[in-house]
């Protein structure tokens, strides 16, 4: 007979009693702490005693409990949540959260080991100055004042566009919306965060497609998939948790899983099917798969009529892509492409997930834009086990990107027109003559005088240039010369070599971090370098989304650490400084002069984010769900029952109205099956009503219950007005609506949330109901194409799928066809390309401090061909030389695999601390090295930006080896 032996819950093992150890033989203090568990941390030290129970205060009792505190992973966008325990005020001991939905009691190695990074020894423990080439530390007076005269005087001299604020994909969004409000007030959009050079394609081309550029559906919902079809993706060592989901669609719903890869990745491994392709040929590969579904007739037809306008043009250009021209270009048989058509058609709904290596092209725009367009054919968006799970990096990259911290955007994707502005604007209370006064102007191609204000700024892909460039070639007034670092690292960046000297040309450099990261010991000045000690996100509190957009609160743990402060404190120090204090914090409550209130900076971000529906999660509503995990579905993200009844996990956006309208939030993006009100959605009214005589609306096709069975545009209080739903107003909301624009104020300047609280009532999407757009009319290319990549050495295929022409925008030149049309391939053979491993995270520096997980990966290695290796006399584990196609080069170890194919070579991205050769440990101020050093591959790396966003290439350009 089977028995059942336990209730199923996981328990922690239990060690040996420590005092049976003592029975048998004499122990020491030292010994004594690692049996007892104090040495280690954990629960496990409260049993050190044998259960002894002796007299105790209260009190005592009460400061000596091990208490704990809920968190989440400051690594990648899963959303883990850590429990920590603490005893007196020290971090002794962790748990990963086994009542979060999202990782389920799991942890990957860098999630296990998160307490290192707030205790680490490794951090920087106060500021400190470079003066004649030493390390020196001062005081935060001395820090602040110094920096804020420098930059004062640089501001006079050269205007706030020579001051390049840097921020972060690590701060918590409360934290990140201050930043983009911080550079507002400077008066410059030279801002910008990691999200540039990892996902701003994916935002181009999703928004532009659907109207949102963010992940349509939720680890989670890939339970439900059908398909599942990675592309330039790579969870396992990426994003490790969320392999659990991807394998429980596999294992519950024999889901084929489909990886697309040029490198035979951990994630292949566990692959269906495996495709190798050429680096650089997305978009040839998808039209390759979507050439065999429109030959067949296997496309979702009706969806197409009803939900989507431009596919005939798709289908145009899909019909040159023959299963011999895929191969030509991209490597991959045609008959095995016709296997995976089948496979994606057959299993419906199926999910497509990417990451970096889709985006990180100079076509990365076209490259989303594929993804996205091979759904609409299939018919998986807007439904459960659909949609495009986009896999984002860092633990907070989402929300701050949501929150603006970009060069191009305010708060809440509003762009930076007079209109936005006078949005924003609203909300701080804020004169606009005065915000417009802080900006710089300029005079333009057409001779009239513009203010930077409403111009984009330069992006942190390129601030290199921004110090490098001849001002007259920019439209930037003089060059940067200020550079603040805040939470980021300079080695996840590409032009290694260049950005050296650019960071020796700076007046001031101001690296603002836990660690002082490569910023510190790249160059090799002698003065001008800040080091500012931020604590790490476990020694503060706020809110962070994660990929799936879900809103997640975590609890402080401990204390700042050492000399170190919060972000958001550091900013007040600042802003203090610059003398703007009183108006930057006007309506934000205050624990000091300098530091603000979180919950009260999320509260003011709550009445201005209407675009996306980041209004409707309150503080108290966010903490109310991380307080009761347990209520919520692993599928859904549903809660059955308990105090958040009804809502859906994080209260993903958009979450419309305000907290008192009580929106659960929406799971799935576009999905029709729900009402508005209950978290369903339509494709956005966002490009218009019509093109080229043709309608733009949806086709007779609407939300659940939705009182308008047809298309609509987005709502205005015209529209409202027209409908006969205005009476449904209260008299407060039309006030503040008239206090707008009157009947032209639209849903997203609405600051009252009536516009979207009476089209909500009536079952409709306030962005309106129209059809996706597979056709982007604004891009370079409005129909994706392959364009091959500007370092390539396939000579071949430039004459048939060139590259753009030089052009300049985001304030500067950019170069494309100048550089194609010379031929690297005969120097440079071998195709370079980039990526994750599972033990490190971004640029390293935090995780490569870390003991446990410098132990398990202490060398840089580029993977190399059997094939290659043999004809270039390379062996396994030997020294090489690697020179990318413009003369920088690094000296790495190899590692012979057949991971890679013949012709691609392959190195991580998380390395830094060597360069050219040579060791810089020596730079570091001391007891903040890494354990952990080597060459960063982005010193090889080359030139090369999407023709949208300025995207960095990283995965596709060319480069020779030798043996060291």
């Amino acid at each position: 007979m089977l028995r059942k032996k336990t209730n199923g819950v996981a328990r922690r093992p239990q060690r040996t009693s420590i005092l049976s150890v003592a029975a048998e033989k004499a122990v020491d203090r030292r010994t004594f702490l690692r049996g007892s568990g104090l040495a280690i941390g954990g629960l496990a030290a409260i049993g050190a005693t044998g259960g002894t129970v002796t007299q105790a205060h209260a009190q005592e009792a009460i400061n000596t409990a091990v208490q704990t505190v809920k968190s989440v992973c400051t690594h990648c966008s899963v959303g883990c949540t850590v429990v920590a325990e603490v005893q007196s005020g020290v971090w002794i001991g962790q748990e990963p959260g086994w009542d979060s939905p999202f990782n389920l009691g799991a942890h990957c190695a860098k999630g296990a080991s998160v307490r290192e990074h707030a205790h680490g020894e490794r951090r920087l423990k106060y500021p400190m100055k470079k003066e004649g080439g030493e390390w020196k530390r001062i005081s935060w007076e001395q820090a602040i004042n110094e920096i804020g005269d420098g930059m004062m005087q640089i501001r006079e001299e050269s205007g706030p566009d020579s001051v390049y604020w840097l921020g972060s994909a690590k701060h918590n969004n409360e934290q990140a919306y201050l930043f983009r409000k911080f550079a507002a007030y400077w008066g410059t959009n030279n801002v910008d965060h990691q999200a540039r050079i990892c996902h701003s394609t994916t935002v181009a081309g999703v928004a532009n497609t659907w109207g949102y550029g963010a992940m349509t559906n939720s680890y989670n919902d890939i339970h439900n998939s059908k398909a599942i079809f990675i592309i330039g993706g790579n969870p396992a060592e990426a994003h490790p948790v969320s392999l659990l989901h991807v394998l429980r669609a596999k294992e519950r719903n024999n889901a084929p899983l489909i990886v697309c890869d040029p490198r035979f990745t951990r994630t292949a491994a566990h692959a269906d099917e495996y495709v190798r392709f050429r680096p650089g040929t997305d978009v040839a590969l998808v039209w390759g798969i979507l050439w065999h579904i429109f030959e067949n007739g296997w496309e979702d037809k009706e969806f197409i009529r009803t939900r989507v306008w431009g596919m005939d043009q798709i289908k145009e250009e899909v019909k040159q892509w023959n299963p011999e021209e895929v191969e030509r270009v991209t490597g991959a048989p045609g008959e095995q492409l016709r296997r995976v058509a089948r496979q994606l058609v057959n299993n419906r709904p199926g999910t497509v997930i990417w990451c970096m290596g889709g985006t990180q092209h100079t076509n990365g725009n076209n490259n989303t834009r594929a993804y996205c367009i091979l759904q609409l054919a299939l018919g998986n968006m807007g439904t459960e086990g659909g949609g495009t799970n986009i896999f984002r990096g860092h633990d907070n990259v989402q929300g701050a990107t949501d929150l603006g911290v970009l060069s191009h955007t305010l708060p809440g994707y509003y762009g930076l027109s007079k209109g936005a502005w006078a949005h924003w604007g609203r909300i701080w209370e804020e004169d606009d003559a005065w915000l417009a006064g802080q900006f710089a102007k300029t005079t333009g191609a057409d001779g009239k005088e513009k203010s930077l204000q409403n111009l984009t700024g330069i992006p942190v892909s390129r601030w290199i240039d921004g110090v490098l460039e001849d001002p007259d070639n920019m439209d930037n007034p003089d060059k940067v010369r200020a550079m603040v670092l805040w939470g980021h690292a300079p080695n996840s960046q590409t032009r290694g070599k260049e950005m050296k000297t650019a960071m020796e040309k700076l007046d001031m450099l101001v690296v603002v971090d836990p660690f002082p990261t490569v910023s510190a010991v790249l160059h090799d000045r002698t003065d001008g370098v800040y080091l500012l000690p931020a604590c790490t996100q476990f020694e503060t509190r706020g809110s962070a989304t994660a990929s799936n957009r879900s809103l997640q609160w975590r609890d402080q743990i401990i204390e700042p650490l050492f000399e170190s402060k919060p972000d958001h404190e550091i900013m007040g120090l600042f802003a203090n400084k610059f003398g703007w204090a009183d108006r930057f914090f006007r309506n934000i409550e205050m624990e000091d002069e300098n530091t603000p209130v979180v919950e009260s900076v999320t509260r003011e971000f709550n009445k201005g984010m209407w675009t996306i529906g980041y209004t409707g999660q309150s503080p108290e509503r966010i903490k109310l769900h991380m307080a009761n995990q347990h209520t919520f579905d692993r599928t859904t993200l549903k809660a059955n029952g308990g105090p958040a009844d009804g809502d859906y996990y994080g209260m993903p956006w958009p979450c419309w109205g305000t907290a008192e309208m009580n929106h659960p939030g929406t799971p799935n993006l576009y999905d029709m099956s729900k009402r508005v009100s209950e978290g369903g959605l339509t494709f956005r009214a966002r490009f218009g009503v019509e093109r080229d005589g043709d309608n733009l609306l949806a086709e007779g096709v609407a939300s659940l219950d939705s009182e308008i069975q047809d298309g609509y545009p987005e709502f205005t209080m015209q529209m409202l007005m027209d409908l006969g739903w205005d009476g449904d107003l209260t008299a407060e909301e039309r006030a503040a609506i008239d206090a707008v624009a009157g009947p032209k104020t639209n849903w997203k300047t609405d600051l009252s949330g009536g516009i979207q609280r009476v089209a909500i009532k009536h079952e409709c999407a306030p962005f309106g109901n129209a059809k996706a757009r597979a056709v982007v009319w604004t891009f370079p290319d409005p129909v994706p194409v392959h364009r091959e990549p500007l370092y390539t050495n396939r000579r071949d295929l430039v004459a048939d799928y060139p590259t753009y022409e030089d052009r300049k925008f985001y304030r500067l030149p950019t170069m494309y066809a100048s550089i194609q049309k010379q031929d690297f391939s005969k120097d440079y053979p071998l195709i370079l390309t980039s990526g994750r491993l599972v033990e490190y995270e971004g640029g390293g520096e935090e995780t490569r401090s870390n003991p446990w997980l410098a132990e398990l990966q202490q060398d840089m290695f580029i993977e190399i061909n059997p094939r290659d290796a043999n004809n270039l006399g390379v062996r396994d584990r030997a020294q090489v030389w690697v020179e990318g196609a413009e003369g920088a080069k690094v000296k790495v170890m190899a590692m012979v695999t057949n991971r890679v194919g013949e012709g691609v070579v392959f190195m991580p991205f998380h390395f830094g601390g060597h360069f050219e050769g040579e060791d810089l440990r020596s730079k570091y101020p001391e007891g903040a090295d890494p354990y952990v050093l080597g060459e960063s591959t982005n010193t090889a790396q080359t030139y090369g930006y999407d023709s949208v966003t300025q995207m960095q290439e990283t995965k596709a350009t060319l480069c020779k080896i030798w043996t060291a």
